[in-house]
């Protein structure tokens, strides 16, 4: 089913209602737009909060749609489906209060919130920030929020017990991994939790710049000289202890 389209003068069309309006956008701009070359993944960011807002000005529905999808699973074939086992797993592996790293949108971070974790969302986009900060309240799921650098966490160290980079390397340069984890370590009192996705290619469309597989996480673990162990569930996941 195709639901966005561009018109012949080149406006965005779609029929997207409210009550559909999730995550699952990312898919959908990525298979009808970004695939077909209607829309460059440069402008992929862009196209998405256009969507959004033109359905959903304040974005609660998009946040709650997008919430409720993640707990029961997702749509088959979905982000949301694709993203649901990864988050569960993060939630599982949170230890106390958490700060989460390259927050994005924050749906993880809100899922942590709402399994009472003290949780505090960073991410380096003022504005995605602010837009979760105001969010958050309205969802009934308290959290922080810092605009914020994962190469250098405005955090104090030992400041919380969890710290999580979920589908944040992937994003990076390779030789920033190490300085994030060593951030990381800096800030969390007993763990640190990495996931990333396995990709044959870094795929830019999602801004993705470098892939990332078990011996790069392995590799990550040693140099930290700490106890840890790699795994994979939906992706691979170091986890160091403190």
């Amino acid at each position: 089913m195709t639901r966005l389209s561009l018109a012949p003068d080149g406006r965005l069309r779609h029929c997207i209602g409210r009550h559909e309006i999730s995550n699952d956008l990312a898919g959908w701009i990525a298979d009808d737009l970004v695939a077909t070359g209607l829309v460059d993944p440069a402008a992929f960011e862009a196209t998405f909060v256009s969507v959004v807002r033109s359905v959903d000005p304040g974005w609660t529905a998009f946040y709650r749609n997008t919430l409720d999808e993640l707990a029961a699973g997702g749509a088959p074939g979905g982000t949301n489906a694709g993203m649901a086992p990864v988050h569960a797993r993060a939630v599982e592996l949170a230890e106390g209060a958490v700060v989460e790293l390259g927050c994005c949108f924050g749906f993880l971070s809100l899922a942590l919130a709402g399994a009472g974790h003290d949780t505090t969302a960073v991410d380096l986009a003022p504005a995605t920030v602010a837009l979760l900060a105001s969010v958050a309240p309205a969802l009934d799921r308290p959290l922080r929020t810092v605009v914020g650098d994962a190469t250098a966490v405005p955090l104090a160290a030992g400041s919380c017990d969890t710290v999580l980079a979920v589908h944040l390397l992937e994003h990076l340069p390779p030789p920033l991994a190490p300085v994030v984890l060593a951030e990381m370590l800096r800030v969390a009192r007993r763990r640190v939790v990495v996931a990333v996705p396995y990709e044959d290619e870094p795929d830019p469309t999602w801004g993705h710049v470098r892939t990332v597989d078990a011996g790069a996480l392995t590799a990550l673990g040693e140099a930290t000289g700490r106890p840890f162990t790699v795994s994979d569930h939906h992706g691979g996941w170091l986890v160091v202890e403190q």
